[in-house]
């Protein structure tokens, strides 16, 4: 595969994806057809671009603002987590309930 002139770190991106997608999902699934593998794939896109929280501020979702920080000793102990299973528990969201 070729990089762009102009774009030095892209192959060090690609292979940390590469890499995440490879561990965790594709080395956790049996790949029936060509339709699951695509259906797998965007699934695990939707979660690692979307949900999934990243090193970094606050380690927050890239997509999403930054959650207010919750100060009130009281709400800390009454929170809720939510757990939502994707592609048959390979892949666990969490967040939480209102």
């Amino acid at each position: 595969m070729l990089s762009g002139v102009r774009v030095p770190r892209m192959n060090a991106i690609m292979e940390r994806w590469i890499q995440s997608c490879r561990r965790e999902l594709l080395d956790r699934t049996l790949i029936w057809n060509q339709t699951h593998l695509q259906y797998a794939l965007g699934q695990y896109e939707r979660h690692y671009n979307a949900l999934r929280p990243h090193r970094g501020i606050s380690n927050a979702s890239p997509l999403q603002p930054l959650p207010d920080p919750i100060i009130d000793p009281e709400a800390i102990t009454r929170l809720t987590i939510r757990r939502r299973d994707r592609l048959r528990g390979i892949i666990h969201e969490y967040e939480h309930a209102a």
